[in-house]
């Protein structure tokens, strides 16, 4: 696993979102940040508290300029789900194949109750105006993501 770090370019991804709409990141470039955060799967305790978080800071997070998008290999109607059971206010995209995962360098060996498996590692992405990584998210807690975030964001305003 080799995960891209601040400074490096972003890969640009198009994926479809939980209404089966193409979204590219190429869009945003000089237009928003974006935060790309990566979960495990939809639903799941640990994915939902880090979601609603992010959707109850949406108004902070637009004052400054920042989009949010969370990728997980999930299926769009799984997504769609999600994004439905709690009301979620930003688009989730489903990279089913890993391919954006393994661009970014989040797809590898996980270890949970003495199994090894392959998997997303719950890391996040802010990425500036000029498409480049401006921070790595790799030391939070699911419930304070987007306390970490926004404390950040601010600090590089």
């Amino acid at each position: 696993m080799n995960t891209l770090q601040a400074g490096d370019n972003a890969p640009r991804f198009s994926l479809p979102d939980q209404n089966n709409e193409m979204v590219s990141l190429a869009d945003f470039i000089n237009k928003k940040r974006v935060l790309v955060y990566f979960y495990p799967k939809a639903m799941t305790p640990g994915c939902t508290v880090q979601a609603q978080g992010l959707r109850d800071s949406k108004a902070q997070l637009e004052q400054l300029n920042t989009v949010v998008f969370g990728i997980s290999p999930d299926e769009v109607k799984r997504l769609d789900k999600f994004c439905l059971r709690d009301e979620l206010n930003f688009s989730l995209l489903s990279d089913v194949d890993h391919n954006v995962a393994d661009q970014f360098g989040v797809w590898g060996l996980k270890k949970f109750m003495g199994r090894e498996y392959d998997g997303i590692h719950r890391l996040s992405f802010l990425i500036g105006l000029d498409g480049k990584v401006e921070k790595v998210f790799n030391k939070f807690k699911t419930k304070n993501h987007h306390d970490v975030v926004l404390a950040a964001i601010a600090e590089l305003t």
